[in-house]
């Protein structure tokens, strides 16, 4: 493969960016009830074939579209001033999101199925805690970290590369924000529920990611001596 051919690649990849961030949009719109305060209505909305078909076709999709995009922005960025922060931080993001679409699998699949066991009447309260509960804990953890840490770096290294638009690097550190401290954390530490928060910040997702994609158009990015040169693809 040239490396023109390359280059058509990763920038094909980079709209995996706006495409994660619509597709999260979409699956936002009507977030699950509070299992804690409403676990009847939670039942009763995790076992609808709506909810099953927004995770796989939705989420978890939209999760293996920002893989591709970041790594596709990870390697746009490995050739500018900025590449060694871009290839740091697009690995951190890359394994959050990947232990992301391992918690997406048990929503997707468990959740229905303990929300069938409920509506039949069997009760799964009064289970003990489980090692697995803990280490899922341990994971949403590192997730949240590795995601929001990684992400904000991104958002740097687009900011300090000269080759993307600083105001795209801006919006993405601003989507972080919105969508992990304001977003599955406070879901997971106070609402229960996924917050208007994340819906505004997969709006910026889509916002900066399509400007990138856009921007990168113009050709791939050779580093120079001093600011990194474009040359044509022809």
């Amino acid at each position: 493969m040239s490396e023109a051919d390359t280059d058509a690649w990763v920038r094909a990849g980079l709209w995996g960016l706006p495409g994660y961030g619509l597709l999260t949009f979409f699956t936002t719109l009507d977030p699950q009830p509070d299992p804690a305060r409403h676990y009847d209505a939670w039942a009763r909305y995790v076992t609808t074939d709506t909810y099953v078909l927004a995770h796989v076709l939705g989420s978890a999709l939209g999760l293996i579209l920002a893989t591709f995009g970041t790594v596709a922005l990870g390697a746009y960025l490995a050739r500018t001033r900025s590449g060694r922060l871009a290839m740091g931080s697009m690995v951190m993001t890359v394994v959050g999101l990947l232990l992301f679409l391992l918690g997406m699998g048990v929503s997707a699949f468990a959740a229905p199925m303990q929300g069938q066991a409920h509506l039949a009447g069997l009760e799964l309260d009064d289970l003990p805690e489980s090692f697995a509960g803990t280490v899922q804990s341990m994971v949403g953890l590192v997730m949240v970290v590795l995601l929001f840490v990684g992400n904000v770096l991104l958002g740097v290294a687009v900011w300090r590369s000269r080759a993307l638009p600083r105001g795209a690097g801006a919006l993405w550190i601003l989507a972080a924000v919105l969508m992990y401290p304001l977003g599955l954390v406070v879901a997971a530490a106070v609402t229960g529920s996924t917050p208007r928060t994340v819906l505004v910040g997969t709006l910026v997702v889509v916002l900066a990611g399509g400007w990138m994609a856009l921007a990168a158009r113009r050709g791939p990015v050779r580093r120079g001596a001093g600011a990194p040169v474009r040359h044509a693809v022809t």
